[in-house]
């Protein structure tokens, strides 16, 4: 299976952390964020994965270097400019099966099936279980299936009964519908979602975007965006330097391992 590491991010709610290194090479007990991502996708069956980067770009691929690519294959896409998480899937498009876009040239080609992939920002820590989510998307045919969590947040996706989504809502802004169904739940993106290969060539937005907007857009057009809640899991965003100590606190504790 393969997955994209969204690791592109300037990082600038993590300052001073971020000062000299890309969030993706904070650390939390000793390991990085990347080395924790990649080794949450790597136990749930991921062997080849893609890494975005744009600040400190370097220092990611040297990183990976070293560290042998942690025994799996990894492609890095490097972002001259911040295209966000649609934007940036977009550019990388060519990485995964199901595309018609060509690869660039100094990249080697991976033979693959026609299959689902993951998507993770690189600054979250969680234990949600991968492997279900995936069996989750496969069973239900989704064109992509987003990691939600009842809890609280200034960003809402909102999703009928059935779970699929309806709209969002931002902070105290009015909702945003693209599908009217009711009642609705407010439900928080965990910056983790499956996705089918189906979804590069619907993509019609162009430079910098989110990937949210495209799911909106396609869900208002009837295509299946569904969620995956499993609100006992840990999760946390690492968007702070308070958030990363709580985390070290709880790896340490074992609250998550």
């Amino acid at each position: 299976m393969k997955a994209m590491v969204l690791a592109a991010g300037l990082g600038t709610r993590l300052k001073p952390l971020t000062a000299d290194r890309p969030k993706a090479l904070v650390e939390i007990a000793g390991r990085t964020l990347l080395e924790i991502t990649l080794t949450r996708l790597r136990e749930a069956g991921v062997n080849d994965v893609i890494v975005n980067v744009h600040h400190f770009a370097d220092m990611v691929v040297e990183y990976l270097r070293a560290k042998n690519n942690f025994g799996m294959r990894i492609e890095v896409s490097r972002e001259d400019l911040l295209l966000e998480t649609g934007g940036g899937l977009k550019k990388a498009a060519w990485f995964f099966p199901g595309n018609s876009a060509t690869p660039p040239e100094a990249a080697r080609p991976i033979e693959d099936q026609d299959q689902s992939f993951i998507l993770h920002n690189v600054d979250v820590i969680s234990n949600i279980n991968l492997a279900r989510m995936v069996q989750f998307h496969h069973g239900s045919q989704a064109l992509a299936t987003l990691a939600v969590q009842d809890r609280n947040s200034s960003r809402y996706l909102l999703f009928d009964r059935q779970g699929q989504l309806c709209g969002r809502r931002l902070s105290a802004q009015p909702p945003e519908l693209v599908r009217t169904s009711q009642p609705l739940q407010a439900l928080a993106f965990s910056g983790i979602h499956v996705v089918s290969p189906r979804l590069l060539a619907m993509m019609t937005e162009e430079g910098v975007f989110s990937i949210i907007d495209t799911y909106l857009r396609l869900a208002g057009q009837g295509e299946n965006i569904l969620a995956f809640q499993e609100d006992e899991s840990y999760w946390r965003d690492l968007g702070t330097p308070e958030s990363v100590m709580q985390a070290e606190l709880d790896v340490r504790n074992r609250v998550i391992q």
